[in-house]
């Protein structure tokens, strides 16, 4: 359980912080700068959320908890330590992929296929989909660059891989199932 009496500590004042194993590293390390941009992705999910109703609504707040156990895992480096650890270290599981995977199909299934590359726009909710899609990708980069200096686990780089997807379907269905999708025009402007 998580307590926070006390919002500031001092302790990262030096430009240090702790990871979940109690090491502390530069707050601009690979390994902080992926679960920070994890974080910012969830907060620009709330934002999407504040124009989501029912069943989107209800599949953005199962992803915001998703998000709060990605950067757990994120921040807890040395895997093949887990079981030596204390508790049982939060880590990303196939089961989280497989119900982005069904939901994206389900929503696939009441849209045309493209026909053309879309840009971001349309609906409110549709433009802040796509805003947490390219974050998503950003914080999915991120996190491939880290499993280049140091072990991460795969399942959650696959995890952000596959909600970029989502964001991107759930996109065109909130551009009422990709009838109100705004298609890039190669050229338009020469």
């Amino acid at each position: 359980m998580v307590v926070l009496n006390k919002i500031y500590t001092r302790t990262g004042d030096d430009g240090k912080t702790a990871l979940g194993n109690g090491e502390r590293v530069a707050k601009y390390s690979g390994r902080v700068a992926a679960y920070g941009t994890v974080d910012e992705l969830n907060s620009f999910v709330g934002v999407a959320r504040t124009e989501a109703e029912g069943d989107v609504d209800a599949a953005l707040s199962r992803i915001q908890n998703d998000l709060f156990d990605l950067g757990a895992d994120f921040c807890r480096p040395d895997m093949e330590k887990d079981a030596e650890a204390d508790y049982p270290p939060l880590r990303i599981v196939a089961s989280q992929i497989d119900r982005l995977e069904a939901e994206i199909d389900v929503m696939n299934e009441t849209l045309e296929p493209l026909r053309s590359f879309i840009l971001p726009g349309g609906s409110r909710l549709a433009a802040h989909l796509h805003v947490c899609r390219t974050v998503s990708r950003r914080a999915e980069r991120l996190a491939v660059e880290l499993t280049n200096l140091e072990p991460v686990n795969a399942v959650a780089v696959k995890y952000l891989n596959r909600l970029s997807d989502w964001f991107f379907v759930a996109a065109r269905c909130a551009n009422e199932n990709g009838t109100q999708d705004v298609l890039w025009v190669p050229g338009a402007n020469r």
